[in-house]
C-alpha cells in the first residue's frame, strides 16, 4: 500500500498583520494537493527583537487574528498548518508552534531556546526551563510526523524521540541568519540518514537590523529524504516548496540500513 503525502512550506517574511498575501500561496497548495503548510519562525509575528519594543496588546492582536485566519483557511481546504507563534499570557511572552487542524488546534511550546548575550530568546520569553519532554507527533493519512523548533535540533533528545517513535517527517521551523546555511544543510542532510526519515525545513527571509548587526534571514527552505539527499531547496527570495513524503521510502531506508534493528537487540523499544 502507497501511503504518501505532499506537504508546502512557506518562504516569507513577517506577515505580522498583513495576511492578504497568504490565500494566494494556500489556494495554490491545496490545488496541488498539500495536506500540511509549514511556516518559518517570526513569519506570524515579527522578529524577537522588534516585539522588544511592540506594546503587549498589539502583538497578542496579531497572534489571534492570524490563528484566527489560518483556522478559517483549515477548515476551508482540508489543510493542517504547523504555524510559529508568539502568545502573551499573564503579561509575558512565550514562544510556541501552533498546529491548526481542520477540526482542531494544539500547542507546543519550545522547551530550549536560544541563550546567547546577542540573541537571547532565553532571557525574553518566558517558556519554562524544565525537564524535557517529548515534542510534538502526530499523523496525517499515516504518515507520522514530528514538530519541533529550529534551535532545539542541535540537542540529541529529540533526535532519539525521532528515532524511537520511528517518525516520517520532522519539520522544523526556523529563523536561521549570519551565513550559516552549510552548517545547517550537512546537519539536516546527516540527520535525516540516520533517522530514516525526511526533513522539511521552513527558514524565512527578510533582514532586520540593529546597532551591532545585520540579520540577513537566508532562506533555504529544503526538503530533505531519508537517504540525506536535497529533494528540493528554496533560495533567499519569497517562495513555497511543495514535494511528496513517502512513506515506503522510509520504511525501505531504515531495512537496508538496519539502524533500527541493531538498536532493538541490544534492548531498545520502538513504537510501530
Amino acid at each position: 500500500m502507497t501511503r504518501e503525502i505532499k506537504v508546502a512550506a512557506l518562504q516569507l517574511p513577517t506577515l505580522g498583520m498583513n495576511a492578504t498575501k497568504l490565500e494566494f500561496y494556500i489556494q495554490n497548495a491545496h490545488k496541488r494537493g498539500a495536506k500540511i503548510i509549514v511556516f518559518g519562525e517570526y513569519v506570524l509575528n515579527h522578529f524577537f527583537k522588534e516585539l522588544e519594543s511592540m506594546p503587549q496588546a498589539m502583538i497578542k492582536e496579531q497572534t489571534q487574528k492570524n490563528i484566527g485566519t489560518l483556522k478559517r483557511y483549515a477548515m476551508e481546504y482540508d489543510i493542517t498548518f504547523i504555524a510559529p507563534i508568539v502568545t502573551v499570557k499573564r503579561r509575558k511572552f512565550y514562544k510556541e508552534i501552533a498546529k491548526i487542524a481542520p477540526k482542531s488546534i494544539a500547542y507546543y511550546t519550545q522547551q530550549i531556546l536560544i541563550p546567547y548575550s546577542h540573541w537571547n530568546e532565553k532571557y525574553f520569553f518566558s517558556n519554562p526551563t524544565q525537564p524535557l519532554q517529548e515534542p510534538m507527533i502526530f499523523n496525517v493519512e499515516g504518515i507520522k510526523v514530528c514538530v519541533f523548533a529550529g534551535f532545539e535540533l542541535h540537542f540529541d533528545y529529540f533526535w532519539q524521540v525521532v528515532m524511537r517513535k520511528r517518525v516520517d517527517l520532522v519539520i522544523l521551523p526556523t529563523v536561521s541568519t549570519f551565513e550559516s546555511h552549510n552548517r545547517w544543510r550537512e546537519i539536516l542532510k546527516t540527520k535525516a540518514f540516520l533517522h530514516g526519515c525526511y526533513i522539511l525545513r521552513a527558514n524565512r527571509v527578510g533582514e532586520y537590523i540593529d546597532k551591532k548587526f545585520s540579520w540577513n534571514f537566508y532562506g533555504d527552505t529544503m526538503i530533505v529524504d531519508p537517504k540525506g539527499h536535497v529533494d528540493m531547496m528554496l533560495e533567499d527570495k519569497e517562495s513555497m516548496l511543495i514535494e511528496t513524503i513517502s512513506k515506503n521510502i522510509t520504511i525501505a531506508h531504515r531495512k537496508d540500513w538496519g539502524f533500527h534493528r541493531e538498536l532493538k537487540m541490544r534492548g531498545e523499544i520502538f513504537d510501530n
